[in-house]
């Protein structure tokens, strides 16, 4: 039925007998069957006569084959109200005169320029020939024709439509495959953010539904191999009433055409438009998805062609999400247990969702260290290693709840975070009590555990991680197969030898670093035989930081070969003004780490300061410890004979402490013993080991030196034992270049006297 609006009277006759005419004309046009919905044609026109004259003009006349739909506007606001209602209006029949002289055409103007309706025909009517001069009219105006109402019979009438109509579809035909495309970059666009496999193909599956227009109901995104070359292929995304179906193996939906379609799909690798959609995304991998789609009527060419232009566009969306995938599980994956790795722990404790459940469940970070891991893979090699590293990443996986996250955080080191009353001490320990069966052998295995528990710990992220390593630390000195709790008393500890650790970076070259020296005696003359060089540290505030809190953690930080070279200078520049000042007698002793004799530039840096400041080598001793050569004798080994190939001597430092064989003293070919000062201490109840030392040394043919000496007592017992020299608060304490040299003239050939 036409949409025909109350109509205002009119008096128009002419106009009503101009088109009477076209019922004289009767030849119809081809009788063809409707393939769509009507095409929507609004006549408008003050006059309802004409309404009622096209009505017959225009019945049972089929354009294009579909019939023609006729909507009545009588005046210029009522048809701007009813072009705003319908979308798909094909052709307007506008009267140029109707309530004011330019009504029709104000009316073109707001069609093409408010409404900004391009596609929609307008024929210009009018009763009035030469009101609107034609030319013009065509040539400022975007109208299909304009014909005088007298001119339109039923044929001339129908052959404007026929021809309003085709430049309307062809129109309409461009606008939906421009809109189509849009839409497809515009979906490559959006989906380009999401990364994760559910998320694009669920986002996939959204934008193909908006493509064609329907609702998002009987879509289903299968792919073939998504756990695996063998993995059968599953739902991975689904819409409406295949909800329920994500994650199902494809095999086992229950729709026997839809798991047909996807399936011939997937084998025959391309897209199939009959009897629902099945549409295939291929990926160089050949790992293709599919995605099947309830769609109610075979699709137009347009609808078709915008489809595969959309696939192709997702293929490579999909490609794109499969190589992100690869890139996440390398950056965030342990490749050989397939668990979260470091810095996937990482993120997990820097969420601000962080927090316990509740006051019962407290979360708690554990580090578990393999015990004897390093000597595993050294007797047993690398491969029986990783066995063993898988069996202890089953056991947890196994032995730990969902709640629980499991992380390789080093090479033998795991990260488990989780409910407290579950990531415990003792429960971690006990999965060490049995036996783990690694490549068919049965091998028993221990572990130091590190725990933070997170309610009591006000930081997140690597904060966490490096307090369980503290507490793993703490856990390992005390003993191995044990755990230690972190507490805010290590924190501490930890911050404030941090902070010592950058003032100490600060204070490397600058002056609040400096040598002290402590005169070495003969035990007989008190004459003074030599110095050893030591190192100061004045803070800017005046504070003096002990050596044996400054030295092991430059030795830690790598800082020692610069505060080494620093020593090492000055002890040999002060031993060179020594000797200008006349007392060529003395030697000068510096220690050396370990830290430095593993440097391959410290020999040539040690020739460079014996060069530079001129002093004779033979004069300049250098000081190891006992345990610094039992650790790594060859090394040492090499290093001392380099050493003594330079023309210095050498010195064992802290002789009896240490672990070392008697076999390791004759290899090293030292110059001289000291005695640990330990061993002073107690000589005057138990002199046994210190007479011992003695005797060895001069066994060996070397000179022994005893430090520590602080009481006649003890210079007396030593010179009993044939003891060479001594170092101590009896003769010296360690002090600056400007007080040696008064010392030193002082001292002469005197007595020894006791230190004020």
């Amino acid at each position: 039925m036409p949409d025909t609006p109350h109509a205002p009277p009119t008096d128009d006759a002419d106009a009503s007998d101009d088109l009477i005419e076209l019922l004289d004309d009767d030849h119809d046009a081809p009788a063809l069957r409707p393939r769509g919905s009507a095409w929507e044609v609004l006549i408008v026109d003050d006059d309802a006569d004409v309404h009622r004259a096209t009505e017959i003009a225009l019945r049972d006349i089929h354009i294009e084959g579909r019939a023609l739909k006729l909507i009545h506007a009588y005046s210029r606001n009522e048809a701007i109200a009813l072009v705003e209602r319908h979308e798909d209006l094909a052709v307007i029949l506008l009267d140029v005169v109707m309530e004011s002289d330019h009504a029709g055409l104000q009316m073109v103007g707001d069609v093409r320029q408010r409404l900004r309706r391009e596609a929609v025909r307008i024929i210009l009517r009018t009763g009035q020939p030469g009101y609107a001069p034609e030319l013009d009219t065509i040539r400022h105006y975007d109208i299909n024709d304009y014909r005088t109402k007298s001119e339109l019979t039923r044929v001339r009438l129908f052959t404007s439509l026929t021809v309003a109509v085709r430049v309307y579809r062809q129109m309409r035909a461009h606008e939906q495959t421009r809109r189509g495309l849009e839409m497809v970059v515009r979906a490559s666009t959006e989906l380009s953010k999401l990364h994760g496999m559910h998320l694009f193909a669920q986002g996939v599956v959204s934008q193909l539904c908006a493509l064609l227009g329907i609702q998002p109901e009987g879509l289903i995104c299968a792919q073939a191999g998504l756990q695996g070359r063998d993995d059968p292929a599953r739902v991975i995304a689904a819409a409406g009433r295949y909800g329920e179906l994500i994650q199902r193996p494809l095999a086992e939906l229950g729709l026997p055409q839809v798991q047909a379609a996807l399936q011939r799909c997937l084998s025959e690798r391309r897209s199939h438009f009959e009897e629902g959609l099945a549409l295939y995304f291929s990926t160089s991998d050949g790992r293709g998805l599919a995605a099947y789609i309830d769609h109610p009527e075979p699709l137009q060419a347009l609808d078709r062609h915008l489809v595969e232009v959309f696939c192709s566009s997702m293929s490579a969306g999909f490609e794109n999400v499969l190589l992100y995938g690869r890139l996440v599980d390398q950056a965030f994956v342990d490749p050989l247990l397939q668990i979260p790795n470091l810095n996937q722990l990482l993120d997990t404790l820097a969420l601000p969702s962080l927090q316990p459940r509740s006051a019962d469940a407290p979360l708690t970070l554990a580090v578990i260290d393999i015990d004897g891991f390093a000597a595993i893979n050294d007797m047993l090699g690398h491969g029986f290693g990783d066995a063993v590293l898988r069996a202890v990443s089953q056991r947890l996986r196994e032995q730990l709840s969902a709640d629980c996250t499991l992380a390789r955080v080093s090479a033998d080191v795991f990260g488990v975070l989780g409910p407290a009353h579950e990531v415990h001490a003792e429960g971690l320990l006990a999965l060490f009590g049995q036996p783990f069966l690694v490549l068919g052998q049965s091998v028993r295995l221990s572990a130091t555990l590190g725990l933070v528990k997170l309610d009591e710990h006000a930081d997140r992220g690597p904060d966490l991680l490096k307090d369980a390593h503290l507490a793993l630390k703490r856990a390992k000195l005390q003993r191995r197969g044990t755990a230690c709790y972190f507490s805010q008393e290590m924190g501490q500890d930890a911050r404030a030898r941090m902070q010592l650790l950058d003032s100490l970076r600060a204070a490397a070259g600058s002056q609040e670093l400096f040598a002290v020296y402590q005169p070495k005696v003969c035990l007989k003359t008190g004459r003074p035989l030599g110095l050893e060089a030591l190192m100061r540290w004045r803070r800017p505030d005046g504070t003096l930081v002990p050596p044996d809190r400054f030295i092991p953690l430059a030795e830690q930080s790598g800082l020692m070969m610069v505060l080494g070279n620093f020593i090492t200078h000055s002890a040999c520049a002060q031993l060179r003004r020594l000797h200008e000042a006349g007392h060529t007698g003395l030697t000068m002793a510096v220690n050396v780490s370990h830290a430095q004799l593993r440097e391959p530039d410290f020999l040539p840096l040690l020739a460079h300061v014996l060069a530079d400041t001129g002093v004779h080598p033979p004069s300049v001793e250098l000081e190891i410890t006992e345990s610094m050569a039992a650790d790594d004798l060859g090394l040492i080994q090499q290093r001392l004979h380099d050493i003594r190939a330079l023309g210095l001597k050498v010195a064992i430092d802290d002789f009896g402490t240490g672990f070392s064989s008697l076999s390791v003293l004759r290899h090293l070919q030292a110059d001289r013993l000291k005695i640990d000062r330990s061993f002073i201490a107690e000589i005057e109840h138990d002199s046994r080991i210190a007479r011992m030392v003695v005797q060895l040394g001069h066994l060996l043919g070397l000179q022994v030196i005893a430090e520590g000496v602080e009481t006649e007592a003890q210079r007396a017992l030593l010179l009993a034992m044939g003891c060479d020299e001594g170092q101590g608060w009896l003769f010296a304490r360690p002090m600056t270049e400007d007080a040696l040299l008064p010392w030193l003239e002082d001292a002469g050939a005197t007595p020894p006297r006791t230190a004020t």
